[in-house]
């Protein structure tokens, strides 16, 4: 199994335009040990609403590719957005799930993925026809460099490590996240008017 840092972080080489919108819990860890970009936006309470949150902003800035950076457990808490996804067909966006097959927020309980449950599998059969079941660096490699050509959903389950990682906590503050993103996209003038 792959290091789930070392992931994001090569996920987010050569980085350019890419908004982020990352799941609670481990996921945002991840991208604020390498990323505070006004173009991240870290979930804090909302398990199960990441795909949701990213296939709205994808809708909303069609200009722009959206990651959404996601776990395994809240995946499965949120598997209807992935026929949501598949039918709004927003060419722009890209889901990566980290699957260490554990609830990690919550003590580390297995994950229906550790038994029988494939992403994968689930996000093609929702329609997600490009959906990937990554468990090599090469692979992450290519998915990186698709992130900004790709021209349709991409669906990436990466296997990662479930050794834990030292918490780096993204800012808090719902209201300044959300300012921050909107300022970086449409100034601060088209900020201020939402």
């Amino acid at each position: 199994m792959l290091n789930r840092r070392e992931v994001v972080k090569r996920l987010l080489v050569n980085r350019k335009n890419l908004l982020i919108v990352a799941g609670l819990g481990a996921p945002a860890y991840d991208l604020a040990s390498c990323s505070n970009s006004s173009l991240d936006f870290p979930l804090w309470g909302a398990m199960g609403g990441a795909v949701m949150m990213g296939l709205g902003l994808a809708l909303a800035q069609p200009a722009y590719p959206v990651l959404v950076l996601t776990g395994d457990g809240e995946m499965l808490m949120g598997l209807n957005s992935l026929a949501t996804a598949a039918s709004q067909k927003a060419n722009n966006l890209r889901i990566v799930v980290l699957d260490n097959e554990q609830f990690g927020e919550t003590g580390q309980q297995p994950t229906h993925t550790a038994v029988a449950t494939n992403l994968a599998q689930v996000a093609q059969g929702c329609g997600l026809s490009d959906s990937r079941f990554i468990t090599e660096l090469a692979a992450v490699e290519q998915l990186r460099v698709d992130l900004y050509t790709a021209t349709e959903t991409i669906f990436a389950v990466i296997k990662v490590s479930p050794q834990p990682e030292t918490k780096t906590l993204p800012p808090r503050d719902g209201p300044f996240l959300t300012h921050r993103m909107r300022t970086a996209l449409l100034g601060e003038a088209g900020a201020l008017e939402g």
